[in-house]
């Protein structure tokens, strides 16, 4: 399964809901789908996606909020498992796109491409619904359960390890962090 495929499949869900993504091709290929202000690009931050989407869903627990992760981050913060754990942000759905390399800084192999298991790692912490997905299908499928319960959710997507088509992001940092602030406020009102 390609990771843009994958976004892809999901993007209709993604376009009202709170998106966090960490940096590099994640961020690059969601943003090629189509930037919106619910977009948070996490750049220079690397391993700390699921923590601020933690954090948002907890200020606001009638949001759904997605947060868009990789194997390289999740292994370089794998404390965030527990502590999804211990809070259980229900509005909380974690998908991990392991593709066993940090490729958005050189394609170094991750800990994922020796054998370990973020979806067992993430289980045994706590996490209450844990997912594996290997196809599109079963990948579709497991967001559109999760999205409808009220269930904090780790998706591991297991996909190809290939770069984006493109690295071109034309929004700047402070003008994504101001209009995601934005859409915040306006939700946190709401």
């Amino acid at each position: 399964m390609l990771r843009s495929d994958a976004l892809r499949a999901i993007y209709p869900e993604l376009q009202s809901r709170i998106v966090v993504t960490i940096m590099g091709a994640t961020a690059c290929e969601l943003y090629a789908l189509g930037h919106r202000p619910n977009f948070f690009y996490l750049q220079h931050a690397m391993g700390l996606a699921s923590s601020l989407g933690m954090g948002i869903a907890l200020a606001l627990p009638s949001e759904k909020v997605i947060v868009l992760d990789g194997d390289g981050s999740l292994l370089m913060n794998l404390g965030t498992l527990s502590t999804m754990a211990r809070y259980q942000p229900g509005n909380l759905l974690h998908i991990v796109f392991d593709n066993e390399n940090m490729a958005s800084i050189g394609g170094f192999p991750t800990a994922t491409a020796t054998g370990t298991d973020l979806a067992g790692i993430a289980r045994e912490s706590g996490v209450p619904a844990v997912f594996f997905a290997s196809t599109l299908e079963e990948f579709q499928a497991q967001v559109q359960q999760a999205l409808i319960t009220n269930t904090l959710t780790t998706i591991v997507a297991k996909v190809e390890s290939v770069p984006p088509q493109s690295l071109f992001m034309d929004i700047t940092l402070q003008e994504n962090r101001d209009q995601f602030r934005r859409f915040l406020e306006a939700r946190g009102r709401s």
